[in-house]
């Protein structure tokens, strides 16, 4: 069982930046792809970005490449979200995930774990 807790979110005008973070419990954090996704008001829950165990393998959807990275501290059992150039288009609930498979998290195919959440707003 893993559990999983994010932090970091909050409101930012446009153009700013947040980092959010997601902390897992258990031991074996390393062996999990991560990811994160996020859920605006009235609609569907998309996929944000991905990481692999190691690190080395990273995905983005093309609507915040360039503007957020994806980074894991496996020693910490915590990865984060860095989010630069916000847009009002970016607010949304934002959840992290993790799944032994990394294809489940790079397509958002019912990864095993999920957080609760986090707000970020971004205002005009």
């Amino acid at each position: 069982q893993v559990q999983l807790v994010e932090s970091g979110g909050g409101l930012v005008q446009a153009g700013g930046s947040l980092r959010l973070s997601c902390t897992a419990s258990g031991r074996t954090f390393s062996s999990y792809a991560m990811g994160w996704f996020r859920q605006a008001p009235g609609k569907e829950r998309e996929f944000v970005a991905a990481i692999g165990w190691s690190g080395s393998i990273t995905d983005y959807a093309d609507s915040v490449k360039g503007r957020f990275t994806i980074s894991r501290e496996n020693a910490k059992n915590t990865v984060y979200l860095q989010m630069n150039s916000l847009k009002p288009e970016d607010t949304a609930v934002y959840y992290c995930a993790a799944d032994l498979r990394y294809r489940a998290i790079a397509t958002m195919n019912s990864p095993t774990y999920w957080g609760q959440g986090t707000q970020v707003t971004a205002s005009s």
